[in-house]
């Protein structure tokens, strides 16, 4: 997957997450984006751990749109706490 389209995809992922959490967020476009992009990952990992999936090889791939986003709702829950306890 290019760069650009993981941008992209995370980004998307990442104001979904935000849309489905409602509350005030510290974070602007950057940040919506690296928590997509991360929680695509995290639902790749947790895909992987619960159903045994993984790509050719054996490694861990990005989840699809659905496991991104339950990626990105637990890191934005994370991020928010931290944020929280920090400021």
């Amino acid at each position: 997957m290019s760069w650009l389209w993981m941008f992209i995809v995370g980004l998307v992922v990442g104001v979904v997450a935000k849309f489905l959490m409602p509350g005030k967020d510290p974070g602007g476009f950057i940040i919506t984006a690296i928590l997509g992009i991360a929680g695509m990952f995290l639902g790749g990992y947790l895909s992987h751990l619960i159903f045994g999936t993984a790509g050719p090889g054996g490694e861990i791939q990005p989840a699809g749109f659905i496991g991104g986003v339950i990626g990105s709702l637990i890191l934005l829950a994370i991020y928010r706490v931290v944020r929280r306890n920090a400021g």
